[in-house]
């Protein structure tokens, strides 16, 4: 009888709405706690070490930019590695490859136009080709291509002041820079007055040569400025080298004629021209000045 009645009372204290309440209440938030809900049990989720897998990246990354430094490519090598990559590792090392090319590319044409020395930024956008008169075989197209540096000939723009022969020299300038040619520019005086310090620093053979590496010489404003029998000698040596080896820009305004006069010497005048004329052409510029007409005082 006692039995019978201790079970009559935990069936009447099971059906009491307040313990419904509780049971459901206790599961609820077992279910949070635990993953039960509603009845179903569901494992816990286990989240990755996100801090900890960024840290083991990042140390993968300077291991490889380490390596990178100390160890430039060899081609056997990557050939054994590629007999191995998948199509997607290949496609990865495609991707790194050409972007490493283009980076070294901008930064050659960064370095070229850099060490140019050119005094202004012009370009060939927009220039006002009218004031030119061009020999009869040679135009605006050849002289775009950029064609005369490869075969070692000479420009000589010649014209009033202000009539665009330093824009388009230093125009074509750029342009050979952002082919991966070297380029100097000098005006004419800067260009002799550097190879009289050269000389007196007794470096003058090592400054001939950095200039002889250049594909490209462009000798600005040449007449401008009087030029000594020392200076002169100088530039006739620059002249000389070139030949056949380089090619020169000249801006001036003075003819082959008055050349005598800007070297102080007619025989070396007479000298410079002979291998300017045999591989050259002379560009003619007219008209009036473009600072004249633009400018503010009339």
């Amino acid at each position: 009888t006692a039995h019978r009645l201790r079970r009559e009372a935990i069936r009447a204290d099971r059906t009491r709405p307040d313990r419904i309440r509780r049971v459901h209440a206790a599961s609820w938030d077992a279910g949070k706690e635990g993953g039960v809900n509603m009845g179903i049990h569901r494992p816990p989720v286990v989240m990755p070490d996100m801090k900890r897998r960024r840290a083991s990246t990042g140390e993968k990354i300077e291991t490889i930019m380490n390596l990178a430094r100390r160890l430039p490519l060899t081609r056997q090598i990557l050939a054994d590695q590629l007999a191995n990559a998948t199509p997607t590792q290949m496609e990865f090392v495609e991707e790194w490859m050409n972007a490493e090319l283009e980076s070294r590319e901008r930064s050659k044409r960064s370095r070229l136009l850099k060490q140019a020395g050119f005094p202004a930024d012009t370009e060939l956008d927009g220039y006002d080709w009218t004031p030119i008169r061009f020999p009869v075989d040679y135009g605006r197209q050849r002289i775009e291509s950029l064609e005369f540096i490869s075969g070692h000939e000479d420009l000589v723009l010649f014209g009033p002041p202000g009539t665009g022969k330093t824009h388009l020299a230093i125009a074509l300038g750029r342009n050979a820079c952002r082919r991966g040619m070297p380029v100097r520019y000098h005006t004419a005086a800067s260009l002799v007055m550097r190879l009289l310090r050269a000389q007196t620093d007794n470096r003058l053979d090592r400054e001939l040569a950095m200039i002889g590496r250049t594909p490209l010489l462009i000798i600005d404003e040449l007449g401008y400025v009087p030029i000594d029998e020392e200076g002169s000698r100088l530039l006739f040596q620059v002249v000389t080298n070139a030949y056949e080896t380089q090619s020169i820009i000249y801006t001036t305004n003075i003819e082959f004629s008055g050349w005598g006069r800007i070297f102080g010497d007619p025989n070396m005048a007479a000298a410079i021209i002979d291998r300017t004329v045999h591989h050259g052409r002379m560009i003619r510029f007219e008209g009036e000045s473009w600072r004249k007409t633009h400018a503010l005082m009339q």
